[in-house]
């Protein structure tokens, strides 16, 4: 049985900032101290943006060097490496470049290649050498970003497509509804292995699917990509401002962390 999922609510975008980016060297220094290695999967988007940002300005750029820590990514789209629309490219202005993180620690996925399921064997290939994980096992990651879409997508784990049902890949193809349609993703199986998955949602926008997630009121609810992130012994935490949180029940603004 999985843990219940956190939620918190934070009150303003700077404090929402400020708590994910506490969260993030809080598991950080934990794994490094256990054992001598962090692994964390980014995530795309405005909204992680706004964590990258925080963790390369002060104090947080000055709590201890990232040496132990190895960056990979939850999803990407299959696009140049300096192209706006991607994932690590956006890592790489607010995050790596800032904080002068070495290439040897940054693993993106580098799915611009003709033959994307070619692109995510390889990448598949390169997170089991880093993590020295065995075939038959999936890596567990010490955590894993994530975010959501309004049609309850997340990572490229979109509504009836086939990446959704992937079990046996640590990493597939993903195909999204909008340009650019392809991409790479983590699947279910691996992103349900990590200590912990953490769930960044701001704006009114989100509101309505935060809520369907959350709190489902029918089956197609609880079958959404969104609602199967449930990691298997590890935690599962959604940080929310209030404009994402606005819809829940008994929300009433505020720092009001709750569990379901």
């Amino acid at each position: 049985m999985s843990p219940p999922t956190e939620i918190r609510v934070a009150q303003d975008s700077f404090e929402w900032a400020t708590e994910a980016a506490s969260l993030t060297q809080k598991l950080r220094w934990e794994a490094v101290t256990e054992r001598g290695l962090f692994l964390i999967a980014l995530s795309g988007g405005r909204t992680p943006e706004q964590l990258y940002r925080r963790l390369a300005s002060a104090p947080f750029c000055d709590q201890g060097e990232w040496t132990s820590t190895q960056f990979f990514f939850s999803d990407e789209r299959c696009v140049p490496a300096n192209d706006p629309d991607s994932n690590f490219h956006l890592a790489n202005e607010t995050l790596f470049r800032p904080l002068d993180i070495p290439l040897h620690q940054i693993h993106r996925m580098a799915c611009e290649q003709a033959d994307a399921d070619v692109a995510a064997r390889d990448y598949e290939r390169l997170l089991r050498t880093v993590t020295k994980t065995p075939r038959e096992e999936c890596p567990r990651f010490d955590l894993i970003l994530l975010g959501i879409g309004p049609d309850g997508h997340t990572a490229s784990l979109f509504p009836g497509t086939d990446a959704v049902q992937e079990r046996r890949r640590c990493v597939t193809v993903g195909h999204a509804p909008s340009s650019p349609r392809t991409r790479l993703t983590l699947t279910l199986g691996v992103i349900n292995q990590a200590t912990v998955v953490l769930f960044l949602v701001t704006g009114e926008a989100k509101a309505g699917i935060v809520k369907s997630i959350l709190e489902p009121q029918q089956e197609t609810d609880r079958l959404l990509p969104a609602a199967l992130v449930r990691p298997k012994g590890g935690r599962l935490i959604w940080l929310l401002d209030p404009p994402a949180a606005a819809q829940l029940t008994g929300h009433r603004g505020g720092n009001s962390p709750r569990q379901i």
